[in-house]
């Protein structure tokens, strides 16, 4: 397969690794972090999402040793990941492990980072318009810096998987949405039903059987909507569906 190919097939798994109706969070992170490397030329990867807050980000990793890495750089607070999220869609760059400023940026995740054999590390903001919400982290073994072609090609496979995550977000908002409205929908139908059979029982209009029915709830502490579907079912207080002689 070339490098082409590849990349197109890179984007096609992105693109379908929420088609299967689900939350869609780690889908496009596992295929961001396990495609990454080859794509771009580096050792390893790891993804970080964030749109909750730092604290309670959603991470993947191309292996389960850097994986491991990138969570507990969320416990430490510290990190290539942590310091993008911090700049949002600010400036950023890569960094050489070896050298002491990143032993004093990150001393927690610099060593640690290097006993696994990583020398530069660069975190790529994921961005939808002008919301960052997380970052590709690349780490390399090599001993020169990123290329600028593979910063270049890291930064559009960022931007895309961003899109993807926010349209997933978008896609669970609004199925919560629709189930909210069937609900409320069912219920005012049960509670139409209900007012019918009390108002054919008590011989009174719709509105005074509703308010039999509300305050019948109100009395028990219960909501109207129950109240109701024990009406419409036959199961509930004689009290309320049987008329005083």
């Amino acid at each position: 397969m070339t490098p082409e190919q590849r990349l197109a097939d890179a984007f096609v798994a992105l693109a379908g690794s929420t088609a299967d109706g689900s939350s869609g969070v780690p889908g496009p992170l596992s295929v961001l972090a396990q495609r990454a490397p080859a794509l771009l030329g580096t050792r390893a990867a790891t993804v970080v999402f964030t749109p909750g807050g730092y604290d309670a980000a959603h991470t993947a990793g191309s292996d389960p040793q850097v994986s491991r890495l990138e969570h507990e750089a969320i416990g430490w607070r510290e990190g290539p990941g942590h310091d993008c999220h911090r700049a949002g869609a600010g400036p950023w760059d890569q960094a050489a492990l070896t050298g002491h400023p990143a032993r004093q940026r990150w001393p927690h995740y610099t060593p640690r980072a290097l006993r696994l054999g990583y020398t530069h590390v660069v975190a790529i903001p994921l961005r939808e318009r002008t919301v960052t919400s997380g970052a590709l982290i690349l780490l390399s073994c090599a001993q020169r810096a990123f290329s600028p072609a593979t910063l270049v090609l890291g930064r559009s496979l960022a931007d895309f998987t961003a899109v993807i995550l926010e349209r997933a977000r978008e896609a669970d908002h609004s199925r919560t949405l629709t189930t909210q409205l069937e609900h409320a929908l069912i219920s005012r139908v049960v509670i139409e039903q209900a007012k019918g059979v009390l108002a054919t029982r008590w011989a009174v209009p719709l509105d005074e059987a509703f308010d039999l029915l509300r305050k019948h709830a109100r009395s028990r502490q219960r909501p109207v909507r129950d109240v109701a579907r024990e009406v419409v079912e036959g199961r509930a207080d004689p009290d309320l569906t049987d008329p005083t002689p």
